[in-house]
This record gives structure tokens, sequence and C-alpha cells, in this order.
């Protein structure tokens, strides 16, 4: 009976370090989320009006991380530098995204080590379009990225190289343009983009 009693305090840790996402037999034992980019209030008008979505999927309980990043409002011109995107540790806009804290980094490691340090993205004709796949990154347990942020920034990320503090922290990518929380969604918006970014991919 202790033995029973001991299982069932174990299962019931287990499950509240999986929280707040568990499979859903609609959806193969796939996790859906997504992010909702807006500017930021913080940026100047003559700034990139970013909008769009990141959106996530993840096998529960221990597949990698699949992302779309299917994003617009860029310049049209093609001769602009990359922008990096990582995910930041707070999901607080109340300032607009300068009040989204540093990198999410549970590891204290340096940048670019970060889960969601997903690098540079380069713009084409004003969007970017990109599927990737393998990120370091997880939705499920206690390292989970639900509720926290994604932010674009104006600069590419040095990746580390930099030779200053600032490099090993955040890559040196300049001011926030955008970001959204990251929140749990259906397969729907994921099922609507992929196709378009595929076949992005193809040409």
């Amino acid at each position: 009976e202790s033995l029973h009693e001991i299982q069932k305090q174990v299962n019931d840790l287990w499950q509240n370090l999986l929280y707040p996402v568990t499979r859903s037999n609609e959806t193969d034992g796939m996790i859906y989320a997504t992010c909702e980019m807006k500017p930021s209030s913080k940026i100047d008008a003559d700034k990139p009006q970013v909008t769009g979505q990141v959106l996530f999927r993840q096998c529960y309980s221990y597949g990698r991380l699949e992302a779309i990043f299917y994003l617009d409002g860029f310049p049209l011109d093609n001769n602009q530098s990359s922008r990096a995107i990582h995910i930041h540790e707070l999901g607080d806009l109340s300032n607009g995204c300068d009040s989204t804290g540093g990198h999410y980094n549970p590891f204290r490691v340096n940048h670019p080590r970060h889960p969601g340090d997903f690098g540079n993205f380069l713009p084409k004709e004003g969007k970017i379009r990109k599927y990737k796949t393998n990120l370091f990154a997880t939705i499920f347990g206690p390292y989970s990225i639900m509720g926290r942020s994604v932010v674009i920034h104006e600069q590419e990320d040095d990746m580390g190289k930099g030779n200053n503090k600032a490099s090993l922290e955040n890559g040196n990518a300049g001011k926030r343009l955008a970001c959204c929380v990251i929140g749990i969604s259906n397969k729907n918006l994921w099922e609507e983009k992929l196709p378009e970014v595929m076949d992005k991919k193809k040409r």
C-alpha cells in the first residue's frame, strides 16, 4: 500500500514537471504552440514593423522541437543584413519588448548555447519564411519555453564571436524590433503555414 502511494506521488510529481502541456489523442502526441508577433511599442516609427507568427511543434515528451518562422514587415530591399531571433526569459510585454528580460538561459552558459538561440534569418522581399528542425529548446518539462517570449532583433547575431561581454550574453544583436509570448495552440496554424514554407524552400 505504501509503495502504491509512493508511485502515485512520483506520477504526480512527473505530471507537475510536464505542466502545462500533456499529450492529446487528437494530435497523435504532437503539442503545438504559437507566438503572435507584434512590433515593440518602444521602437521608432521608421523601424521595420514586424508581424506574423513563430510556430512550434514537438512530440510528447522526448521529441525534438520544430519551428516555423512566418514573418512580414521587413524592408523590401535585398541588401539588408540578417536579423537575430532568440527566446527571452520573460513573457512580459508591459514595456514593449524591453521587459522580456535577457536570453532564456537556464543552464547559465554563454551565448549562443542558450535554448532558443535560433541564430540569423535573412529576409527576402520583406519576409522571413523558414522551417527549422532539431532545435535545442523544449516545450516540456522544467525547462519549458511556454509562457516565455520570442524576440526579433534589429541586427545580426555575432554568434558569441564579438570579443566582448555583450557578445557572450546576446550576440550584440541590437534593439528589439518585435516580440510575442509563446502559448499552446491547436494544429491548424501549423498545417496552414507549413506547405507554404516548404514550397518556398524547394524554390
